[in-house]
C-alpha cells in the first residue's frame, strides 16, 4: 500500500517521538523530507538529520531536541492536506512571530514549483 500523504506521516512521527521522549526518530527517506528536515535544523528545532541506506532503503533519521526536558516543537500542524487542499496567495497567508513556518511555506513552493 502507497502512502498518500507523507509530510503528514513525517511530522506525525515527530511529534509521537516527542511525546515518547525519544532521542531520535526514523522513517522512509525523500527529497521532501530531507528539505524539511534542514529547514527544521537550520532553525534550531531538531538537532541532526542524517540519511543512511539500512536493508537496501534509504532512511532518514532525526535528532530531536529537548529545552529543559520540554520538546522544542511544540505544537505540529498540517493546514493544507492532500483531502482538503488549501490554497492562499502570499498576501493572504497570516504574518506570523516565528520565521519557521515561513521558511517552510517558501520551501515548500519552491519545491512543488520545479
Amino acid at each position: 500500500m502507497s502512502m498518500q500523504d507523507t509530510v503528514a506521516d513525517m511530522l506525525t512521527r515527530v511529534r509521537n517521538a516527542q511525546m515518547a521522549k525519544k532521542q531520535t526518530v526514523s522513517m522512509p527517506n525523500s527529497k521532501l523530507k530531507v528539505a524539511i528536515a534542514n529547514v527544521l535544523q537550520q532553525e534550531g528545532y531538531i538537532s541532526d538529520v542524517e540519511v543512511a541506506d539500512a536493508e537496501g532503503k534509504a532512511t532518514l533519521t532525526i535528532t530531536l531536541k529537548y529545552f529543559e526536558g520540554k520538546p522544542v516543537i511544540e505544537t505540529v500542524k498540517r493546514v493544507s492536506r492532500p483531502g482538503l487542499r488549501q490554497y492562499r496567495g502570499k498576501d493572504a497567508l497570516p504574518s506570523v512571530k516565528h520565521v519557521l513556518l515561513v521558511s517552510v511555506v517558501k520551501l515548500l513552493l519552491l519545491f512543488l514549483n520545479r
